[in-house]
């Protein structure tokens, strides 16, 4: 006899290792205890579209998923029950009709698995409408403060890593500068570790606004040098110093404005040195793909204590690894600022100490 009857989604943006949960989750409550687990596709939409769409999960439909990428339950940015955008433009908040949506699909709670968005949804259902909800992080960018890694964040670190390996190569054949744009909105995690494993040369994170005449003098030191090419990691939201005043004062011009981050720090390098200068925007690259060891790792080991959360009736909770343990913290906490590197990170020290250049 099945004792639970569970939902799970993921939400926000996809990662890999999202799979290996679905699948930890489901070999542990299925295969191991014979609950009923039943997948919600594209995040909460599942629940709330007419017909609903929803999978029964069971060990047999979860084969090859450890190495998969993506989301075999589909996901979706835009799904936010309290404020849900419909066909005619209007926000509308549907979270009742997700509330009555689940007691009548008989489901005891859900598994929510995402990054900080999804995790303040889950907070909220539980807060407002008494929906038990557990939570597993996922971002590749590795900014949720409750935890010491996400899973995707490796894997993503990787594909960044070997695009400067590979740059590396046709940079010193030509003599070119070179910025590689990783993703990191608002935490430079990917573009650290990368830039330090793939022998960077310069480091742009949105933390640190950058003196563009510093990289200026450590390409030209370079030169002298003898090294007649550059690698530059420039995260997505890097700026320049006074970026954000200048723009709030109207000074700013409308090419430094435009643009991406590689694209702005190209054209103010471009201004003051000589010789050529490319980019190359990883993108979604960052995302697609399996996820490396240690994300499958990570990944199933946050779905195992997730099901053993559910098991043990402590709802409320989000997974979370902390000094290798694997450990929980009340979703309200977990849904707080992000975790962005800070001015004391050890790998800020370490990526000086090799004679990386941050910009300040």
């Amino acid at each position: 006899m099945s004792t639970h009857r569970i939902g799970i989604l993921t939400g926000g943006g996809d990662a890999p290792g999202l799979n290996a949960v679905i699948r930890a989750v489901t070999k542990f409550g299925v295969g191991g205890h014979h609950w009923q687990l039943v997948g919600v596709e594209d995040a909460f939409n599942g629940l709330l579209d007419a017909p609903r769409r929803l999978v029964e999960l069971s060990p047999q439909t979860c084969r090859g998923l450890l190495t998969r990428g993506g989301t075999v339950l589909g996901t979706t940015n835009r799904g936010d029950p309290f404020a849900w955008m419909g066909e005619d433009g209007v926000v509308r908040d549907r979270s009742a009709e997700l509330a009555a949506a689940i007691a009548d699909e008989g489901l005891e709670g859900l598994i929510v698995i995402g990054g900080d968005g999804t995790q303040r949804i889950g907070a909220r259902l539980m807060r407002e409408h008494g929906i038990p909800v557990v939570g597993v992080p996922k971002t590749i960018d590795n900014d949720l403060a409750a935890t010491d890694f996400t899973f995707g964040f490796w894997s993503a670190v990787e594909v960044a890593t070997e695009a400067l390996d590979r740059l590396h190569t046709t940079a010193e054949a030509h003599d070119r500068v070179m910025l590689l744009e990783v993703m990191g909105r608002d935490a430079g995690w990917i573009a650290l570790y990368a830039g330090v494993a793939g022998g960077a040369d310069c480091i742009a994170i949105p933390e640190i606004p950058y003196d563009v005449d510093r990289y200026v003098r450590k390409i030209n030191e370079r030169a002298m040098r003898g090294r007649h090419f550059t690698l530059i990691v420039v995260a997505e939201g890097a700026t320049p110093i006074g970026a954000h005043q200048a723009a709030a004062d109207g000074v700013i011009t409308n090419r430094v404005q435009g643009g991406s981050a590689s694209a702005v720090l190209a054209a103010l390098l471009g201004e003051r040195i000589r010789g050529e200068l490319r980019t190359t925007v990883l993108g979604h690259l960052q995302r697609g793909g399996g996820p490396v060891p240690f994300d499958r790792v990570l990944a199933t080991r946050m779905g195992v204590k997730a099901a053993e959360l559910v098991r043990d009736g402590r709802w409320g909770q989000m997974v979370c690894l902390q000094n290798n343990e694997m450990v929980s913290v009340p979703l309200d906490d977990a849904a707080g600022a992000p975790r962005r590197v800070g001015p004391m990170e050890p790998l800020l020290a370490t990526a000086r100490n090799v004679g990386i250049e941050l910009g300040a």
